[in-house]
């Protein structure tokens, strides 16, 4: 049973950053037109809270469609890995 705890760690390791990898472009894309509206409004002091909404989303889903196929690669990638990950300690004997 000891032997699958240092793979258990590797595979919630790989995942987690999978997870980031695949978020950071949208985060980073919001976080960028969000401080650039900001520093925007601050300049023209207009103070408009849904002024940031709509650019953001609409930043968000063009990085979202252009980074899809990148995205899909990288989990379909990591899946076809885990798999094999699986079916070799199963075929193995678990060692």
């Amino acid at each position: 049973m000891e032997n699958y705890i240092p793979e258990a760690i590797n595979i919630a390791q790989r995942s987690i950053m999978i997870v980031l990898l695949i978020s950071a472009p949208p985060l980073l894309t919001a976080l960028a037109i969000g401080v650039v509206i900001s520093v925007l409004q601050t300049a023209t002091q207009i103070q408009e809270m849904t002024l940031t909404f709509i650019p953001k989303i609409v930043a968000v889903l063009a990085v979202f469609f252009f980074m899809l196929p990148w995205m899909l690669m990288k989990l379909i990638n990591y899946t076809q890995e885990l798999f094999g990950q699986m079916s070799h300690a199963f075929t193995a004997g678990g060692g």
